[in-house]
């Protein structure tokens, strides 16, 4: 209900806006522009590897508890009290340890936390600052996520600027590379061994082959989102197609209704 009435709100802001000048409008998916830029996914795999470790410290310790529990159980009849106290302390004091550690992985503030914002904050900022370029450049007005919270009960595909995000994104990554080579080559002495040279060309072909297999992936993706998109539409015309079959047969039965009480 939130969403909707925060989505009336804008769209009459817009409609608004709209009567008092053209607005130009666009939309981005950022899940599909982050799916597709290779820095996030690499900064995702390392972020996962770190909450997997992090996670298989607590079931490992949370696991040392219960079974410290469990021989408590089985030896509370022959232990004395001093011992069961004992005990009693060494498990409580684990779990505080427990309860302190997933605090400092995973609370507010924790390690998962700032890890993210190490590692993906960097990478947002890059994005953000494409659909600024080109918002600028185009001139629009607004541009809105399709992936976020705001529901977006229509889009029409020739405004989406994901793409021209994406391709965005990978001039400035060639442009910084160049840069990089170019830099490179001037601090290079101008004689060259055989070997620096043979080093040299492998790492410009493995940019390449680095540049031609992320274009493929990027293919690949799109092929697999337009096929999903065209398998959803088939799927809401067979609906659409179903009700209206119904509707038609509801029909038929309440005019062959009409007609049988007429007869008689």
């Amino acid at each position: 209900m939130k969403k909707i009435f925060l989505f009336t709100v804008l769209l009459f802001t817009v409609t608004n806006f709209w009567s008092q000048r053209n607005q130009i409008i666009a939309y981005i998916d950022m899940e599909y522009i982050l799916e597709n830029v290779p820095e996030y996914l690499e900064a995702q795999n390392t972020l996962d590897a770190k909450i997997a470790k992090w996670r298989k410290k607590l079931d490992t310790q949370a696991r040392h508890i219960e079974v410290l529990k469990t021989d408590l159980a089985n030896e509370k009849a022959i232990l004395t009290k001093d011992l069961i106290e004992e005990k009693e302390e060494e498990i409580t004091l684990k779990q505080e340890e427990l309860r302190r550690l997933e605090s400092l992985y995973f609370g507010p503030n924790g390690d998962m936390f700032s890890v993210r914002k190490q590692l993906v904050k960097p990478i947002q900022d890059q994005v953000y600052n494409a659909i600024q370029s080109i918002a600028k450049r185009k001139k629009f007005d607004f541009v809105f996520d399709k992936s976020s919270d705001l529901v977006m009960l229509y889009s029409n595909k020739k405004y989406d600027i994901s793409a021209l995000v994406l391709s965005t994104i990978d001039r400035t990554r060639l442009v910084n590379q160049k840069n990089a080579k170019r830099k490179e080559i001037l601090n290079t002495p101008k004689e060259l061994s055989e070997k620096q040279k043979e080093a040299l060309s492998k790492k410009e072909a493995l940019i390449a082959k680095k540049i031609a297999d992320r274009e493929a992936k990027k293919k690949a993706i799109a092929e697999k989102r337009e096929a999903l998109l065209k398998q959803r539409e088939e799927k809401r015309k067979l609906l659409r197609e179903k009700k209206e079959a119904q509707k038609k047969k509801k029909e038929q039965e309440q005019e062959q209704e009409q007609e049988d009480k007429n007869n008689n």
